[in-house]
């Protein structure tokens, strides 16, 4: 069985809505679609489902493995390369600091734009149906499904309402 991307265009924030309700009561798991608009509306507003956000944990695993790296670089070259200077300690923790801050930065600031782009799902590789009016105003249904579930996935977008459905290579008006 192939994965087909099916997409049904509204031109109404209600049909789409039903659109998403239609497709949850014909067994589509809420993860296989999404909706595309160009109009800034707020998050939740068809009643699609939310994923929760990861982004937190990947500037804090940076910070710290920063951190750690940064005491292990520091502290490995001052025992390494001993300097005594005037009776003072080998390890001077204030020369440290500043490297450490610096090293917990960089590799927090680091993680944290690796994890917007991991957040994000960029770069897209799958090619799914899209429509150049949706950035002129319609909304857009976006479905990931098998070959054999697209009848019933036509169905409910057009039962909903859409103005036209497009399939992978194929499409079809109503």
């Amino acid at each position: 069985m192939s994965k087909l991307s099916i997409l049904g265009l509204y031109d109404n924030p209600d049909s789409a809505a039903d659109a998403l309700d239609a497709l949850s009561e014909s067994g589509f798991d809420s993860n296989n679609f999404d909706v595309l608009t160009g109009t800034p509306y707020p998050e939740g507003a068809f009643g699609e489902h939310t994923p929760q956000h990861r982004l937190f944990r990947f500037p804090l695993f940076g910070a710290i493995v920063g951190l750690t790296l940064s005491v292990f670089l520091t502290t490995t070259t001052q025992v390494v390369y001993p300097l005594v200077t005037g009776g003072k300690p080998i390890l001077s923790i204030f020369a440290m600091l500043v490297i450490m801050y610096e090293m917990t930065m960089l590799s927090a600031v680091v993680t944290t734009v690796i994890g917007i782009l991991f957040e994000s799902r960029l770069p897209n590789i799958s090619m799914n149906v899209y429509d150049t009016r949706i950035t002129e105003g319609l909304i857009g249904v976006s479905l990931v499904c098998t070959s054999d579930k697209k009848e019933q996935a036509e169905k409910a977008l057009k039962d909903s309402g859409a103005m036209e459905i497009k399939s992978s290579g194929k499409q079809s008006d109503f």
